[in-house]
């Protein structure tokens, strides 16, 4: 499990959910097999929501205040896309949209 912490905190959730898929491939599967294709809902859940799918993957039999575990890490994904977006600002080059900049 040293591995798969040391992944995600120095690159992401997409790379510690590889790390976590490599260290425990049969809880992986299994999680995803609830799905009627698991591979699209993977595929789509690490492109567009990875940590929600890496926390769906580690608290995969939900009962009780896993959906707590499980909001949380939507509210990470949105997180992320809000900073992104936030922060396209500091790009070099990106065009301003402040109305105020080009006079």
């Amino acid at each position: 499990m040293c591995c798969f912490f040391t992944a995600l905190v120095f690159f992401g959730p997409r790379l510690g959910f590889l790390v976590y898929w490599l260290i425990a491939p049969v809880r992986v599967n299994l999680s995803l097999a609830a799905f009627n294709f698991p591979w699209l809902a993977s595929l789509a859940g690490l492109i567009f929501a990875p940590w929600t799918m890496l926390m769906y993957v580690m608290i995969f039999p939900l009962n009780g205040y896993d959906w707590i575990w499980l909001g949380l890490g939507l509210m990470c994904d949105i997180m992320s896309y809000v900073a992104g977006y936030h922060k396209r600002q500091a790009v070099p080059g990106y065009p301003s949209n402040d109305p105020l900049a080009t006079m």
